[in-house]
């Protein structure tokens, strides 16, 4: 772990003589090109055709990795200096159990880091529920006022602006990367709690695989570290060589030393959609629960071949593209050309191995994915188009609660869904309040949930906000009461 000012790191790489350099390799640094090659290099082990390309390619980033010296990260670092900022926000977040008022507002801090076009890239949480937001340069005693351009918050990231000209002298933006292969060196650059200046903590990849998003509670690719990522960490920038490898956003609680960091393939599609968009547009589902099927009696029960392999479909969300195409019971064998595994993973590079739902999730809104399925014993190839969760600011927060029951709306416990559907269209009160399953709660206020309902409803094409039946009902009562 590396934790020390760009002074002292000058001073070690200036006295890097003999004893310097025998001492620096004995912790495991490197001053030049490695002579030993990674165990995956064994040209002994045999590898089917499908891998040997990848495997290669690998092997050549790898090798063009190791180039990389203890002075290039010293650099690297000095150059975070001129990027990475303090966040100071001021946040009210709703209260559940009085939802006709917030909470009391609260200071929060965070970091951020400069990307091209004068943005600067942090975490969805650092700004969340923003009444007011601060920022601050490395070694500068002056706060500047910043504007929350977008926030994902399923993909906990967010781009802030400043509009001071003031700011952005002697500014720099750091470059994205390429995600890291198991045990590269990467340096987290941020404001963790425990001082105010800026701190760098050194670890190494250990892990990379789709992980639970805490603020989001959505599943998407991250990479695992042994540094510890601290409360004032999240937002600031994870940099390998001279480019940055991801984002930190959070820890695994209970554990010493294990940090999570967004990777460049999910930021890279946040802001791409921003920049085509001009808003945040979300990453991509099918809308589907599936089942593994890795025990050999249920592949027999669907009529699978034994050189078959997939993931039995057990449910379908009525409002996704898939619902009209899919059935239940069948077998997604391949998506896009690439092979499902019994167990729901496909290939990912060095003989890794991910869930397929990362396929799903890098897919751009309206884009459409093959899909080979079987059916009844026969095969068959889809074509479906993908498109984003239904999220939006009004409901952030509560993606945990979409699998709960509906008990009461304002008090009133709820007798089927026509009644429901009366509580919720003949709300008189300013703010709306649905009890649910476990004793959770929902809080809205009524006229900016309407007013988002017409915006999800246009973004995600979706034709009405009620079945034709209750909407016919809906329009009777209006026509009744005019008259």
């Amino acid at each position: 772990m590396l934790s020390c000012s760009i002074r002292t790191l000058r001073r070690l790489k200036c006295c890097c003589n003999k004893r310097w350099s025998s001492l620096f390799l004995a912790k495991g640094y490197c001053f030049s090109k490695p002579k030993v090659v990674p165990s995956f290099c064994n040209t002994d082990i045999k590898f089917s055709r499908f891998y040997v390309g990848e495997r290669q390619s690998s092997l050549r980033q790898w090798r063009r990795r190791s180039l990389y010296t203890v002075t290039d990260t010293y650099e690297a670092i000095e150059l975070a200096l001129d990027s990475v900022i303090k966040i100071f926000t001021v946040s009210s977040s709703p209260n559940y159990f009085l939802p006709w008022q917030n909470k009391s507002q609260r200071e929060t801090m965070g970091s951020g880091f400069v990307i091209p076009g004068k943005k600067i890239l942090t975490n969805a949480h650092v700004v969340a529920d923003h009444t007011f937001v601060l920022v601050r340069k490395h070694g500068s005693p002056t706060k500047y006022r910043a504007e929350v351009q977008a926030v994902g918050h399923e993909c906990d990231l967010a781009i802030l602006v400043v509009e001071s000209p003031e700011f952005w002298e002697g500014m720099n933006f750091l470059e994205l990367g390429d995600i890291p292969f198991l045990q590269e060196a990467v340096a987290v650059v941020g404001y963790p709690q425990g001082g105010d200046n800026i701190s760098v903590t050194k670890g190494v990849v250990s892990r990379v695989e789709p992980t639970q998003y805490v603020h989001g509670a959505t599943q998407l690719m991250a990479i695992q570290i042994d540094a510890a990522i601290n409360p004032g960490n999240s937002g600031g920038p994870a940099i390998m060589g001279n480019k940055v490898a991801g984002v930190a956003f959070q820890n695994l609680s209970g554990a010493e030393n294990i940090g999570y960091i967004i990777p460049v393939p999910v930021i890279k599609h946040f802001i791409a959609g921003i920049e085509e968009s001009g808003k945040y547009m979300g990453f991509c589902s099918m809308g589907l629960s599936c089942q593994p099927t890795e025990n050999v009696q249920l592949r027999n029960h669907f009529k699978m071949q034994p050189h078959m392999t997939g993931v039995l479909v057990s449910k379908i969300n009525p409002l996704s593209d898939a619902y009209g195409v899919l059935k239940k019971d069948d077998i997604i064998l391949e998506f896009d050309g690439v092979p499902i595994a019994n167990d729901g993973t496909v290939p990912f590079r060095n003989r890794e191995r991910i869930t397929f739902d990362h396929l799903v999730s890098m897919k751009k809104p309206n884009e459409t994915a093959l899909v080979k399925v079987l059916r009844n014993g026969e095969e068959h190839a889809f074509t479906i188009t993908l498109q984003p969760v239904l999220m939006d600011d009004i409901n952030a927060g509560y993606e945990r609660l979409a699998e709960l029951q509906v008990k009461k709306v304002n008090g009133i416990e709820i007798k089927n869904l026509k009644h429901l559907c009366q509580l919720v269209e003949n709300c008189s009160r300013e703010s709306l309040r649905i009890d649910l399953d476990d004793d959770r709660v929902v809080a809205l206020n009524y006229e900016s949930a309407r007013i988002a309902t017409s915006w999800i409803l246009e973004r995600h094409r979706i034709p009405s906000r009620m079945s034709i039946d209750l909407l016919s009902e809906q329009n009777s009562l209006l026509m009744d009461s005019a008259e």
